[in-house]
């Protein structure tokens, strides 16, 4: 089996993982956490960096903290993964899924220009939904597969709405608009660190931002809301949101081969696209001269898309979809989907992901690229 996406534990981690064991601190508590955090605010320049139980529980707080309340609107791609929507719903607002753009497959900023034209006000500073008048509180921009819209296009439509912006980096770490890291564009940041991740803890999130109050708040939630160092005296409403110490390890052992990934993922993205160029049904994600993208998981869109699936694993090659649309889906079929020709769908019905782990062998892709000519021959 060449697998789609696993863990590279090439560096630390037994060492880091070991001493956590040796040393007996395993649980929410240990130099780990801390260490893990500073190293992530430091590779991506925000001001300070909270870790969490996972990447939607980062998104959780992030949207609590920047103000949405329930009924209040979050306008988001309809090309995510569920728990980007998901989160939206953890605090009863509504999601707005705004169509994708077909060249780069991020929210089409130009749809949703025309979209807030029409449907939104603006009036003392807030931003109101004309048909529902529900308060249009904040935009998530999803970085799907790594890439990145146009931020500043993005950032001035959320200025001009009073929009808070949580950029759901959860794919993206590594990836820069005009040199700047995703995740440090709006109030918020969050990351993922799942198994499949560019880098992993098994499981792990973190928020970043640049203010020491919401940093300092999300810290706070994140840890049940525990105001007594010794006390088992709560302020508020907390979440068991924490990172432990063992997990953080694994997380600091995986920051250090951070930039040999990098690499080695445009190295595999290089390999595809020489290797599939020949072949005009399949098409790459688009990337702006300003966006530099790590390429988290390679995929191509096609016409043959379960042609191409079938053969592949039937060759032991394992390939997925990408996710099935939002507004396809049960949950949130009742939801304002922002469309002019669905490319949701489109996509959906073409995209193909492929091999891309960073421990792939150039041999191994060379398997993939034959097996994919095969279909076409």
């Amino acid at each position: 089996m060449i697998p789609l996406s696993v863990p590279n534990l090439a560096g630390n981690e037994w060492k880091y993982i070991k001493d956590c064991l040796d040393t007996n601190w395993v649980s929410s508590v240990g130099s780990y956490v801390d260490r893990f955090e500073q190293s992530l605010a430091e590779y991506t320049g925000a001001g300070y960096a909270v870790s969490t139980s996972n990447g939607t529980a980062a998104l959780h707080i992030s949207l609590m903290l920047a103000g949405v309340e329930a009924g209040d609107h979050v306008i988001l791609p309809n090309i995510t993964f569920i728990a980007s929507a998901n989160s939206v719903k953890y605090v009863n607002a509504d999601p707005v899924f705004v169509d994708i753009d077909k060249e780069t497959w991020q929210m089409d900023l130009e749809l949703l220009e025309k979209y807030m034209e029409q449907h939104a006000v603006v009036s003392e500073g807030k931003c109101t939904h004309k048909q529902t008048g529900k308060p249009i509180r904040a935009i998530m921009p999803v970085h799907v597969l790594g890439n990145m819209c146009d931020m500043d296009r993005l950032l001035a439509i959320a200025e001009m709405y009073h929009m808070a912006v949580i950029e759901d980096s959860t794919e993206s770490l590594g990836s820069r608009y005009k040199g700047k890291h995703s995740g440090t564009f709006g109030t918020f940041g969050c990351f993922s660190f799942n198994g499949n991740k560019i880098i992993t803890t098994g499981g792990g999130g973190m928020i970043v931002t640049n203010d020491e109050q919401l940093a300092r708040k999300a810290k706070h939630l994140t840890t049940q809301a525990k105001s007594d160092p010794f006390e088992y005296v709560h302020d508020e409403i907390g979440y068991n949101y924490r990172l432990v110490n063992l997990l953080a390890a694994m997380g600091l052992a995986q920051m250090e081969l951070l930039p040999s990934f990098l690499q080695r993922k445009q190295e595999i993205a290089d390999m595809y696209t020489s290797g599939l160029s020949g072949i005009t049904d399949i098409h790459l994600q688009k990337e702006n001269a300003d966006v530099t993208p790590n390429h988290w998981l390679f995929t191509v869109r096609c016409s043959r898309q379960k042609e191409l699936i079938a053969h592949l694993t039937k060759n032991s090659i394992q390939v997925r979809p990408l996710w099935v649309p939002m507004n396809q889906l049960k949950m949130f079929r009742d939801s304002i989907f922002v469309s002019e020709h669905n490319e949701s769908d489109k996509i959906y019905q073409s995209a193909l992901s492929l091999p891309c782990s960073t421990g792939i062998t150039n041999a191994e892709i060379e398997e993939v690229i034959t097996r994919i000519k095969e279909v076409y021959a």
